[in-house]
């Protein structure tokens, strides 16, 4: 099993994915969205999609949003080292949990503030609420962007089930996890780089049973405190670190092999004024290098999947018991790669 599971890897890239994102000068025709990259759950990067959005030009302005949102209470969400939703060290014995970062409600331009200001280590801002945000939250500048994305609409049959606002720079991370959503990701201001893996990966990921914890923040003495949930409960996660320390690297190489030794992730930047379209199921782990404002801004639009033989043979693949058949270490995918962006911008959000 383990042979068939290594061989599955490679012909789904050789047959479908190629070796690289594939990138659109325009966007597609529904049609041929549909056919050559829906249908075969392929992901691409999409230019000169959004360029007559309002936002291209106004976001990258500070002073415009806080204006124009300087009444609207957002939801701030505050982590010590930018990792919310992530597998992190909990307690002294250095157990490990499912984090998520404290939230509060705050008024817009201290929300910013927060964001802009924010120190790795110390207090880091990130405003992510996955709730259709930006058409409740952000509602004040809605018409800087579109409803929707028309073609992608006109693919699916649908319009987007949830529209979210992503605002942060370089000390947030998104560690690797999947969305049963259709996600169409533009970016506004900045740059978002993207690890990307095929669901049929889903072994190399070590996904793993994490107790649920929360961060609490104490604006008095500008402390965080993680604790675990009452009563307990387990989120399933990714468990490997594609950048470990380097003190921890070797160790993390040995723990995870699957993933270190096996066929490199799919690497692509998304600039300002792209969309990247990112199939269901879709293993990712994103981080960011911010524009002329000072930070990252992205608006991402999802739609429902369907949950059709794709999904069925997703679980079916996440049901088997896998381990690696590889006796000889072979040349990693980090090792090896050839990316757009420096190390410094690799390792920021």
């Amino acid at each position: 099993m383990a042979k068939e599971i290594d061989n599955l890897w490679r012909e789904v890239r050789e047959l479908s994915l190629g070796t690289k994102i594939e990138r659109l000068d325009s966007p597609p025709s529904p049609v041929k969205f549909l056919r050559d990259y829906v249908s075969q759950s392929k992901p691409c990067v999409i230019s000169n999609a959004i360029a007559h959005w309002p936002a291209l030009k106004l976001w990258s302005d500070p002073a415009y949003l806080s204006r124009a949102l300087s009444n609207d209470l957002v939801s701030l969400h505050l982590t010590p080292n930018g990792c919310a939703d992530a597998v992190t060290p909990v307690g002294d014995r250095d157990d490990l949990c499912f984090a998520s970062a404290h939230v509060e409600k705050v008024l817009f331009p201290e929300a910013l503030q927060a964001v802009q200001s924010s120190c790795k280590g110390k207090k880091v801002g990130y405003l992510q609420q996955q709730n259709d945000c930006f058409r409740t939250e952000y509602s004040t500048v809605g018409l800087d962007c579109d409803g929707d994305i028309s073609w992608a609409t006109e693919a699916f049959g649908c319009s987007p089930e949830a529209v979210n606002l992503w605002i942060g720079t370089e000390h947030s991370v998104t560690s690797f996890h999947k969305d049963h959503y259709e996600n169409l990701y533009a970016v506004v201001s900045g740059e978002k780089h993207f690890l990307l893996l095929p669901p049929t990966d889903v072994h190399r990921l070590y996904i793993e049973q994490y107790p649920a914890a929360n961060y609490s923040y104490n604006r008095d003495t500008e402390a965080f405190k993680l604790e675990v949930g009452e009563p307990m409960r387990h989120v399933p996660w990714c468990s490997v670190d594609p950048y470990p320390s380097s003190e921890n690297e070797a160790s993390e190489r040995l723990k995870y092999p699957l993933f270190f030794n096996g066929p490199k992730p799919f690497h692509c930047t998304v600039k300002a004024g792209e969309i990247l379209y990112l199939p269901s199921m879709w293993f990712h782990h994103v981080s960011q290098t911010p524009g002329d404002g000072g930070y990252t801004i992205a608006v991402n639009y999802w739609y429902d999947m369907q949950f059709d033989i794709k999904y069925a043979y997703f679980n079916f693949l996440q049901s088997l018991s896998y381990k690696s058949s590889s006796l000889n270490p072979i040349l990693s995918w980090r090792e090896d790669e050839d990316w757009e962006s420096s190390d410094a911008e690799r390792n920021s959000d």
